[in-house]
């Protein structure tokens, strides 16, 4: 029985128990835009049908129970056989299996499914991002595959199908599979053209034994893997299969699983390759050509993942504020909190506008939509993934002690916020990627004007800013040093131009006036104080 004097009182309730896709405006609207009308009703029910599991109780007990009880690494049975297998809490595959039962595996098989998958992604993330990993790599699997038609029309079914069987099997026996993947080695990192794994050829052509190591391997209890090996040819791109047609395991040795700072409940891991057998993909010697698509693919999913852990870091800070009271009112009251609110919701709203324009691309599929993808899509993770950690941090930090607390929730985003910033190649990856881009592609640069150009003449700030960056890009002569300010720029002024485009006026010109006119601070709370913030803390507020 609890004391007199612990009647708890001035507390938010527990954000659970609501819909997580319909109470993002910014993610309904963009979905509603992206997609064809036909497409409306079914899209917007299956998503509000996943929204609120999200936001049910049940699946966000699994998160937290997934994230408390991460995975442990099973190298032998009892016999002292070698099994290298990975064992996750039950809650880890429920939560799994939902992901592929919503298709989040499945977005190259029906109309709109990029754009339907990529607002899936984002909700699921917010439950537990973890499991994001598996359901990253299975879906970015299928444009490598599709270098190799026989390939791609004996893997992609089961790659795409809403079936999760978490059994090591054949493949041929499986209804559905996972996929992982294997690029870094100790030595190189992300210079992936200094990898040591070697590849011999077998009698059988296309077959091949590889020997050496992966450093990160990802999802380790996956059916199948891309990975990177040297052939005579040259660095060429190989699928190894956990298990053979045979049934017997092909050499797959996990020698640990990584101790990371978040995403606890995913499985991480370094593995040795020693006589495995893989089958190429692709040509000899092209294999970072070949297993490009994949990449790019997954550093859209951290943009996604990212704009998914801030909108559920800022819902988690508005609802608090609106219920807690503080200094005789409401804290969502308070001009300062409102602008500190208001600030972030602009954060949040930047990122799920642009990550669905990307997706929205991939749907397209024109030559100049893939144009746009190639200098967009690392300019958006290099910027969107770094906003992310301060976005979180700021969230914590308006529940007070609270947030502190693990019970909240804030502590597990807090630590999960940096991740995607450093997978799929950290931000000098990106930003050399991008200078590659505007070096080797015109039709790149032109694309992204093209964009950003549907917005001249609504906002002078963003017209100003538009023309500075056309000044930076006029003088690429040494821009290395430089390209993480140039990077920033082409970022930002394409959220700029989508926001002036779609979002509300005072969403937009907020934006404008902090993020491109310099009216605003380092620290999120500086907007300047005559814009309309109330109706965008209003507009990220998740109505439980």
């Amino acid at each position: 029985m609890a004391g007199s004097t612990h009647t708890v009182t001035n507390q938010a309730p527990p954000l659970a128990g609501y819909d997580v896709f319909s109470t993002d405006r910014a993610l309904v609207a963009a979905v509603e835009r992206h997609l064809e009308p036909g497409l409306h009703e079914e899209a917007l029910a299956e998503l509000s049908g996943l929204g609120r599991s999200c936001g049910s109780v049940q699946v966000l007990e699994w998160g937290a129970q997934a994230n408390t009880n991460p995975p442990v690494l099973r190298t032998h049975d009892r016999y002292g056989h070698r099994v290298d297998e990975v064992d996750f809490h039950p809650a880890w595959h429920r939560l799994l299996g939902k992901g592929v039962s919503a298709g989040l595996t499945g977005a190259w098989t029906r109309p709109g499914g990029h754009v339907r998958r990529a607002a899936g992604f984002l909700l699921w993330t917010q439950a537990e991002a973890g499991n994001g990993c598996p359901l990253s790599m299975t879906h970015a699997a299928v444009p490598a595959l599709r270098t190799d038609p026989a390939l791609a029309a004996e893997w992609e079914p089961r790659l795409t199908a809403q079936v999760y069987d978490r059994e090591l099997r054949p493949a041929h026996l499986k209804a559905g599979v996972l996929f992982g993947m294997g690029m870094t080695e100790k030595q190189g990192g992300s210079d992936v053209r200094a990898g040591t794994t070697s590849a011999r050829p077998l009698a059988e052509d296309g077959t091949y034994e590889l020997t050496g190591h992966k450093w990160f391997c990802s999802a380790p209890m996956s059916d199948g893997f891309l990975v990177l090996a040297q052939a005579p040819g040259g660095l060429t791109c190989f699928l190894v299969p956990r298990v053979l047609a045979d049934g017997t395991r092909n050499v797959f040795l996990i020698q640990r699983l990584k101790d990371k700072l978040g995403n606890r409940s995913n499985a991480s891991a370094e593995v040795e390759f020693a006589g495995t057998w893989a089958r190429r993909v692709g040509e000899e010697g092209r294999g970072v050509r070949t297993i490009i698509g994949m990449v790019a693919a997954t550093r859209l999913d951290c943009v996604l993942g990212s704009a998914g852990l801030m909108r559920q870091a800022v819902a988690q800070a508005v609802h608090h504020c609106a219920h807690r009271e503080a200094f005789g009112g409401k804290l969502i009251d308070k001009p300062l909190m409102r602008n500190v609110l208001a600030d972030l919701a602009i954060e949040s709203e930047a990122a799920t506008t642009l990550g669905l324009r990307l997706a929205a691309a991939y749907d397209d599929g024109s030559e100049r939509e893939r144009a746009l993808l190639r200098l967009a899509v690392p300019a958006a993770k290099y910027w969107v993934t770094k906003r992310c950690a301060p976005v979180a941090v700021e969230a914590a930090e308006c529940l007070g002690g609270n947030g502190y607390v693990e019970e909240s929730g804030l502590p597990r985003l807090v630590r999960e916020s940096p991740l995607n910033s450093i997978w799929e190649g950290a931000g000098n990856v990106q930003a050399l990627d991008v200078l590659r881009a505007l070096g080797r592609e015109p039709l790149a640069l032109d694309a992204y004007l093209t964009e950003v150009g549907l917005a001249r003449g609504a906002d002078h700030r963003l017209d100003a800013a538009i023309r500075d960056l056309l000044t930076e890009l006029a003088d690429l002569e040494a821009a290395e040093g430089r390209a993480r300010r140039l990077v920033e720029r082409l970022a930002l002024v394409l959220q700029g131009s989508l926001l002036v485009r779609y979002a509300p006026p005072e969403v937009a010109d907020a934006f404008c006036a902090s993020r491109l006119g310099g009216d605003g601070g380092a620290a999120f709370g500086t907007l300047p104080p005559t814009l309309g913030l109330e109706s965008v803390v209003e507009r990220a507020r998740p109505v439980a």
